[in-house]
């Protein structure tokens, strides 16, 4: 007799705001913000052309979203939550630390744009919550943390399950928010739809 025990699982929160009260409404003075900062936001747009960034994103001029507008100071509460919830899925042992909202950016995604691989260094939970998802926007892609140590592996048959694939799409819609450890690789692939793709991304610290 023999089994399969799945040890070192890679677990992915996900939840919706779209089954928070009065949601609509929120998502729209969401998306209006974000918006906002876009048209606004000088130096980060200047960082956005300087780095080949196709849209807008205000992850290199702003840190302070929660007291720039209320609706980010509503968002942090909610994430807040989730973040809570998530660890204690997790079993973090959190001693006499808490997990912090440390940062908390937009991202307008405009169509045809991507953005390359990438972790969050210095951070214990990343996520991303999002405020338009248009018709053809692309997923979040989630790549398997092993993948650099599989040096002669075979892949992966191309209807494996997804506990077994190398690469995750996650499609999101508004209202999603999906959270992982931050060593964990990810990339959002060109924008395929025909509209911009708006969302919010943030990392939880522990302090």
């Amino acid at each position: 007799m023999s089994t399969l025990r799945p040890l070192f699982v890679t677990q992915v929160y996900q939840a919706s705001l779209a089954e928070d009260r009065g949601f609509a409404e929120f998502n729209a003075e969401l998306e209006q913000a974000c918006r906002m900062l876009a048209d606004e936001d000088k130096a980060g747009r200047a960082w956005c052309r300087a780095h080949g960034y196709g849209g807008y994103t205000s992850y290199a001029s702003l840190d302070d979203l929660p007291t720039r507008a209320s609706v980010f100071a509503a968002l942090k509460g909610k994430l807040d939550k989730h973040a809570a919830a998530f660890a204690q899925a997790l079993e973090l042992d959190l001693g006499g630390g808490r997990l912090k909202l440390d940062s908390l950016w937009v991202n307008v995604l405009k169509p045809g744009a991507a953005h390359s691989g990438h972790i969050h260094p210095h951070s214990v939970l990343s996520g991303t919550v999002y405020v338009a998802v248009p018709p053809g926007a692309s997923a979040l892609k989630l790549e398997d943390p092993r993948l650099p140590l599989m040096m002669a592996a075979p892949p992966r048959r191309p209807d494996c399950a997804e506990t077994a694939s190398s690469f995750v799409y996650l499609q999101p819609q508004a209202g999603t928010v999906l959270m992982w450890e931050s060593w964990l690789r990810h990339e959002v692939p060109a924008n395929g739809g025909k509209r911009e793709r708006i969302s919010v991304s943030f990392n939880f610290g522990w302090r």
